[in-house]
């Protein structure tokens, strides 16, 4: 049997073609709301879609994840007994594609920059247009013989990257059914590491008392934790407070968040004689019950004696916390961020972070004359998407690129996540105030590593003519032992 688990995080980066193809990040979005497909453009005549041949494995591979038995969405989506009364929806929800409100919530441009990610659960053209034909003909079962087998799924609670090699547990917290929101600092766990250990991957999950067939309408309505911002370091002699020359910042956590795997040749240490510092909780009464719950944090860890082929993480930080001026009532409003890169990085994830005004974020890389679109992306607050590359597609950047991202929002009625579209806003860590972040991650390369990197692009193209928009040198002049040796400094 196919074993199913909860798909990697998501995270994604840069890249979109240059201005000169006429394609804009500027101004309001180009993309209509749903996108409708004609099947038999594909050579296929539409009436011969059926459930059992055609539909059952996109919802497989792409929405039973969630939608299953005990899973985070509000409805089940494994049978066709399940599936049949929500096949209109479906058909709506799918074809908005990659704006707020899209199913699967997986938001990417496809027609610009980067195409190839991690744990893709997006669709395809053919998949939209055969759920499109399915629901107009009725929606038919077809031969039972052509089902793939039924998923098998991890039990809810269940960690989906299996047992990690270190668990740690935070502290209970009990909220009320109904109450204020909770901030704040809960505190300090120690790892009880004797040795420094570099992590490959971590998953974050919470164990709390609702029971697992609890109806909700929303995946937060399980949860009390809405997030947690955490960072690792040695702790002094009394074991009171983590050293700040020691600190490493994680993923924050989120609900609904997915397991972070890190670029196989990075790891993140985990020191020896470290805690974790939880230094930035917030959590919510769901409306359900009075709820007591902890977070527990697993590590799964590189072999003994490993050492990371890249070096540390690169300090790029792109966003705006404090100067976010969102006006009440206005559609196509911009944020802007900008930093120049000291070093030549990989970027291994994009990650968009905006609050419930967000319909989109945009990112590119701009060197010498040439602005390169990486990545646009829809963004609904509703959902935490990561967006990791595959590692072959992955932004290589000269050290002096401008990285440079756009957020995109809405506070006119029309955008239904928002409480009330009346107010001014300004940033803030709330629900209700706003942010403007890059939360994904990027690692910084040697001359070596970047010229290496390089060169294993160039050999996958096949000429000159073929052009990687995440690699805006791959084909320029590779250096010499000579130039190398005048570059920084005597001009000949």
């Amino acid at each position: 049997m196919l074993k199913a688990t909860f798909p990697y995080a998501v995270l994604a980066v840069l890249a979109w073609p240059t201005l000169a193809t006429g394609q804009s990040i500027a101004g309001a979005d180009p993309h209509p709301e749903v996108h409708y497909y004609d099947l038999a453009d594909f050579g296929i005549a539409p009436t011969d879609v059926t459930f059992a041949k055609d539909i059952g494995p996109i919802l497989q591979r792409s929405c039973q994840s969630c939608h299953r038995p005990n899973g985070g969405a509000p409805m089940s989506l494994v049978t066709y007994q399940e599936v049949r009364p929500w096949a209109r929806s479906i058909k709506h929800r799918t074809a908005i594609r990659d704006r707020m409100g899209a199913m699967p919530p997986f938001y990417l441009e496809k027609d610009i920059g980067i195409t190839r990610f991690k744990d893709d659960t997006s669709l395809s053209d053919l998949e939209l247009a055969k759920i499109q034909a399915w629901v107009d003909n009725g929606a038919p079962l077809g031969n039972q013989a052509d089902m793939p087998p039924a998923l098998e799924f991890t039990e809810a609670g269940e960690w989906a990257l299996g047992e990690p090699d270190l668990t740690l547990r935070g502290p209970e917290i009990t909220l009320p059914a109904i109450g204020p929101d909770r901030w704040g600092d809960i505190g300090l766990v120690p790892t009880g590491l004797t040795e420094d250990r570099y992590v490959k991957a971590v998953e974050v999950r919470e164990v709390n008392n609702i029971p697992p067939a609890s109806g909700s309408d929303t995946v937060g309505g399980r949860y009390i934790f809405h997030h947690m911002t955490y960072s690792s370091g040695v702790l002094n002699e009394a074991g009171t407070e983590v050293l700040d020359d020691t600190r490493i910042r994680w993923p924050i956590h989120e609900v609904g968040r997915n397991p972070d795997i890190f670029a196989e040749k990075f790891g993140t240490l985990l020191q020896a004689n470290s805690a974790l510092h939880l230094g930035a909780s917030h959590l919510h009464s769901n409306g359900i019950q009075e709820t007591t719950g902890h977070l527990e944090f697993g590590f799964h860890f590189h072999p003994k004696g490993y050492e990371p082929e890249y070096g540390g993480r690169a300090p790029v930080r792109l966003g705006n916390g404090n100067d976010i001026d969102v006006m009440p009532g206005r559609a196509d409003q911009e944020f802007h961020s900008f930093e120049v890169l000291e070093q030549h990085t990989k970027i291994i994830a994009f990650e968009p972070h905006l609050h419930a005004p967000g319909t989109r974020m945009c990112m590119e890389a701009i060197w010498g004359g040439n602005h390169f679109t990486l990545n646009c992306v829809g963004y609904d607050h509703n959902w935490v998407k990561q967006y990791v590359y595959e590692d072959d597609a992955a932004p290589l950047l000269p050290k002096g690129t401008i990285l440079h991202i756009v957020g995109f929002l809405d506070t006119t009625a029309g955008n239904e996540n928002l409480a009330d579209n009346r107010n001014w806003a300004g940033g803030g860590r709330r629900s209700v105030a706003n942010m403007f972040i890059d939360l994904g991650y990027a690692v910084e390369l040697t001359e070596k590593q970047f010229q290496d990197e390089m060169t294993e692009r160039r050999a996958a193209m096949e000429s000159r003519n073929e052009y990687d928009v995440g690699c805006p040198l791959c084909w320029a002049p590779i250096p010499t032992e000579e130039t190398a040796t005048t570059d920084g400094g005597d001009s000949q």
